[in-house]
């Protein structure tokens, strides 16, 4: 699982979103925003309509990119367990990044530690949360 910071709200709202495969050779993608009481919830299929016209392929390239290429601060979490509260299942028109369904939504890990981990990306080097405000 690949945790990372996202702008959702411009100019300056950040939320925590983390990506995931599951299926037969990763073929479903899975995309939950991590809930952090100070940042309003991500609604990714919303984020992904404000950018593009195919907001299911927004979604997974913002997804599969964020492992591929990671921004600073993003947390890599493998073998981890996690559920989540589907808000959206979708497919692509075609196989994106090998991914044929998406699922989004709100995301929580099973170990409490790590969700204060994956909140932990809003935080900067000071400590300070910077999720509302940058």
């Amino acid at each position: 699982m690949t945790v990372f910071p996202l702008l959702h709200l411009w100019p300056d709202t950040f939320g925590v979103v983390a990506y995931t495969t599951a299926g037969h050779f990763g073929d479903t993608a899975i995309v939950g925003y991590v809930p952090v009481p100070e940042v309003p919830d991500v609604h990714l299929m919303d984020v992904g309509a404000r950018h593009s016209p195919q907001a299911t392929d927004w979604v997974l390239c913002t997804g599969w990119s964020s492992r591929v290429v990671p921004k600073p601060g993003t947390l890599e979490l493998p073998d981890t367990k996690w559920s989540l509260e589907v808000d959206a299942s979708t497919e692509p028109a075609k196989p994106i990044y090998g991914h044929q369904k998406l699922h989004v939504g709100r995301m929580s890990l099973d170990i409490p530690n790590l969700m204060e981990q994956a909140r932990d990306v809003l935080r900067s080097r000071g400590g300070e949360l910077v999720g509302a405000t940058t």
